[in-house]
Formats: structure tokens, C-alpha cells, sequence
């Protein structure tokens, strides 16, 4: 699998700039790659389709940190009981943080935790799968949590 194969859309962020009413983020990704490989990925070692719970989802800067307008990084999303990854893909930074400042925001404006925002995946085949989160972690190009930039839900050590 590539990473030009994955392509991710977002939506209901309007709402934070807008002070409108809050709206569950959305990550719309589609995927026009071989979906046996990206299902096997999906797929823990008991047969079953991984879950919310058993994914996670990051962002790696490539460049040092620096407020920039186009820093870019990688979108990853690991299995989170062997750290595999199961896909990535190329995104810009400023976008990923409206993306995360957006599902902060509805997050303590509904007391929601556990699902700040949802990931829905679409296949070429027409499978969907949907996965809702409430963590976000951000890296540096050095590898370092970035935690003010990150979305990790209170309580959560790291």
C-alpha cells in the first residue's frame, strides 16, 4: 500500500470558527488501493475487524516545529496492540491541527471523550468502516510528543 492510495477529506469543522452548534469532526478517508491488504491490516490476530479501541492515530511533523504555513507530516494509523502500522498517509500540518483544535473544542463542548472524532474509511469495494476516537498524539521530526498539540483526553497518562 501506498500512500497516494489514501485520500482524507474533513468535515463539521466549521462550527469552532463560526460559534455555531458542535458538530463531531469527521475524517472521510478513501481508499482506491488493493483492499485485501488494507483489510488484512485491519483485522486482529483473533479474525475479528480491529475497533475503535484497538487502533491508534498519530502525526509526525517532517520539519521541526515551527508555526509554519507549510509544514507538512504523516498521518499514521498503528494497531494498537503490536504497533504495526496499518496505513499512512501525507498530510499538511495546518490542516491536521484545525482538525484536532476542532474535536478539542467538541470534546468540552459535549463532555465527549471517547469519541471526539470519527474516522470513516471507505474502500473501492464499497466496505466502510467507522472507528471513533478521542486521542490524537502529535510528534516532532525528532520524534518527541508535541502534548499541547496533541488531543489526549484528560486522565490519560502517556
Amino acid at each position: 500500500m501506498r500512500r497516494e492510495h489514501f485520500d482524507l477529506d474533513v468535515r463539521n469543522l466549521e462550527w469552532v470558527e463560526a460559534d455555531g452548534d458542535p458538530e463531531q469532526p469527521l475524517a472521510l478517508i478513501e481508499f482506491s488501493g488493493p483492499a485485501e491488504e488494507l483489510i488484512d491490516r485491519l483485522t486482529g490476530v483473533d479474525g475479528t475487524p480491529l475497533d475503535s479501541e484497538e487502533i491508534d492515530v498519530a502525526f509526525r511533523l517532517r520539519d521541526p516545529f515551527d508555526d509554519s504555513d507549510d509544514a507538512t507530516g504523516v498521518v499514521a494509523v498503528t494497531n494498537r496492540l503490536t504497533g504495526e502500522f496499518i496505513f499512512e498517509t501525507n498530510e499538511d500540518a495546518e490542516d491536521v491541527f484545525q482538525f484536532i483544535h476542532a474535536a478539542r473544542e467538541y470534546g468540552q463542548s459535549t463532555d465527549a471523550t471517547d469519541a471526539r472524532y470519527r474516522i470513516r474509511l471507505s474502500l473501492a469495494d464499497g466496505k466502510t468502516m467507522t472507528y471513533d476516537k478521542g486521542t490524537f498524539l502529535v510528534y516532532d521530526d525528532e520524534g518527541d510528543l508535541l502534548r499541547s498539540q496533541s488531543l489526549i483526553p484528560s486522565g490519560v497518562e502517556l
